[in-house]
């Protein structure tokens, strides 16, 4: 038997309901699809290593880098807690970080937070005893959790010995339930409605919602999404199914474009506090799920992304030189990175294929030249800068683009606002050319 719809539920306050119940649960549902997909090469507690940087081909995970290796692990705790052993680093950037399914970071460990001495520490349910563990413990906040390790590499003659350090990983658990892996093209966010809430509903049965969002609970339980039995489509009228669908489109607009950033605007768009652990800004929460997934927190990682300046669109047919005084390095403990994507008509981001195989640039690039006053010039744009400026050479697209500074271990003056980042400016390549 279906359940009756509360009478004082209007339609255009169902549309408003819908609209929040999405933006809400996007995050659980982008985790979930992204967990199916990691199946299709690996099982559950088990790490798996991307033994290559990624590339223009590499399109399972939006606004990917090209700085470091990867090596993750989807941990099912159901049956038991898990022990991961850091392998030792030295002077070798690396972070762990370990994420609940909602997307928050419940903790990172590595070179800002434990140095690079290695060592094991033990990650348990929510409702798990720490009792007689030796070591430091990890508590997540859902029973499945998502380990996420970053492995800097210098370069290409750099990629054994980051090798090395992947293999210095061991992870210890009981083998996962033996649950379906789920098809991965099923109850994705893009879904149909009655899909995707589908999905969510069961979602939330296991993951279930914090203390601090019974508020949002409440306003969406008109839905049905945490009713016994599941989510009922047949519970709605013709109507009443119509002004949900208005909801989850306005909700999907709303959010395209998603980014890691403050809000729309012009120029290099500083990061919005909370990245990373979102509490309730949901919408937030969700513009990251779309526009980068497993983001870290501020200070282990800044991200800057752009897509105009001076109120002009990034367009790789419009070369650009970006100039960093010597006496205003940015400031970082770790490293910076600039990286070139192509964005998508919902919001994601992705290398594009070009001449150099460079889909980043940074203060560890390989042959990067500077000026004779240390300063340094990066090159931006589609067409080359000549021979003698390729080593300082981002290409772009013929098109539109999205720049993203990724500042790994800020120091204080860039987290705080001191330190403004120099703008590109742009320039005519013929010009720039002569003698």
């Amino acid at each position: 038997m279906s359940r009756a719809m509360p009478k004082d539920v209007t339609t255009a306050g169902l549309t408003a309901i819908a609209r929040e119940a999405y933006t809400f649960t996007l995050p659980l549902v982008a985790m979930e699809s992204f967990r199916r997909r990691r199946m299709a090469l690996g099982p559950m507690n088990d790490m798996l290593h991307a033994r290559k940087l990624l590339h223009h081909k590499s399109r399972h995970i939006t606004a990917p880098n090209n700085d470091t290796l990867y090596s993750n692990a989807w941990l099912d705790l159901r049956k038991g807690s898990a022990e991961i052993t850091l392998p030792e680093t030295g002077e070798r950037y690396i972070s762990v970080a370990v994420m609940d399914m909602w997307t928050d970071n419940i903790a990172i460990l590595g070179t800002r937070t434990t140095g690079g001495e290695g060592g094991s520490v033990t990650i348990i349910g929510p409702d798990a005893s720490a009792e007689g563990i030796a070591g430091p413990v990890i508590r997540s906040t859902t029973p499945i959790c998502w380990v996420l390790a970053r492995i800097l590499v210098t370069g290409p003659e750099d990629l054994a010995a980051a090798r090395a350090v992947q293999d210095g990983f061991t992870l210890t658990m009981p083998p996962p339930p033996n649950d379906p892996a789920g098809d991965p093209s099923q109850g994705t966010r893009t879904a149909p409605w009655p899909e995707y809430f589908a999905q969510a509903a069961e979602l939330l049965t296991l993951h279930s919602p914090r203390a601090t969002d019974i508020g949002v609970m409440r306003r969406i339980a008109a839905l049905g999404l945490d009713a016994p039995g599941g989510f009922d489509l047949d519970r709605f009228s013709p109507d009443q199914a119509a002004a949900i669908a208005a909801g989850v489109a306005e909700a999907r607009r709303a959010l395209e474009g998603g980014m890691i950033m403050a809000g729309d605007g012009d120029g290099w768009l500083p990061p919005k506090p909370g990245l990373g652990f979102y509490h309730q800004d949901y919408e937030f929460r969700a513009r990251v799920a779309i526009g980068g997934l497993g983001a870290l927190t501020l200070e282990e990682a800044t991200y800057y992304p752009a897509r105009s300046f001076d109120g002009a669109p990034l367009d790789g047919r419009r070369a650009m030189r970006w100039h960093i005084p010597a006496d205003r390095p940015i400031p970082v403990n770790a490293f910076w990175s600039l990286s070139m994507y192509e964005p998508t008509g919902d919001g994601e981001l992705f290398f594009i294929d070009n001449p150099l195989s460079r889909y980043a640039i940074g203060d560890r690039t390989p042959g990067l030249t500077r000026n004779p006053d240390g300063s340094l010039d990066i090159w931006i744009g589609h067409d080359s800068p000549g021979p003698a400026r390729e080593a300082n050479w981002l290409p772009a697209p013929a098109g539109p683009y999205t720049l993203l500074l990724r500042a790994y271990f800020a120091k204080p003056d860039l987290l705080e606002g001191r330190y403004a980042i120099p703008d590109p400016q742009p320039v005519t390549l013929e010009e720039e050319t002569q003698e």
